[in-house]
């Protein structure tokens, strides 16, 4: 298995076919919070943003903003956007996958994480077992962390296309 290959490929978070997900059954999202659902740089959440996690939750689905970023960071999103909150994840590490498993009582085929980066947010999924979903960063600005994993995505994606397996801008659900 290549831990680093998505189950889903979308060109960003509003391009997902949330309604067949939901006919998987999906239940719980665990969204990347920088360059997922914001850019880096972004204090606080959109309109745009909060329209589709209200949307979702309509549709019956538990969002849960899973990120590595502190607490601080994510504050101002759980507030606004009225949704949960998993800081500091630790992404690719499993523990905290597990606790959302265990603590809102959901089996592995009911979650599905939504990112940007293939070295913590689909690589983290695929060893625990959800789905993934890999969307194109919505900005170049990156963490000086994020850079070295955007190299190492760089040489993994290289290594998937050359194997006909993945190709960035083509994308599937």
């Amino acid at each position: 298995m290549n831990y680093f290959f998505p189950d889903i490929y979308q060109k960003s978070i509003y391009k997902i076919n949330y309604d067949k997900l939901k006919d998987n059954g999906i239940k719980c999202l665990l969204f990347d919070l920088d360059n997922t659902c914001v850019p880096y740089v972004d204090k606080k959440p959109t309109k745009k943003l909060k329209d589709l996690f209200d949307k979702l939750k309509d549709k019956g689905f538990k969002i849960i903003i899973f990120s590595n970023s502190p607490r601080s960071r994510l504050e101002p999103f759980k507030k606004y956007l009225s949704v949960d909150c998993c800081p500091s994840a630790g992404k690719p590490r499993k523990n905290k996958f597990l606790k959302v498993l265990k603590e809102y009582k959901l089996d592995l085929s009911e979650i599905a994480i939504v990112g940007d980066q293939l070295v913590t947010d689909i690589y983290g999924g695929n060893k625990v077992g959800i789905t993934t979903i890999l969307v194109n960063p919505m900005s170049n600005i990156d963490m000086p962390l994020t850079k070295i994993y955007r190299y190492i995505e760089k040489k993994e994606i290289n290594k998937m296309t050359k194997k006909g397996l993945f190709k960035v801008g083509e994308y599937y659900d």
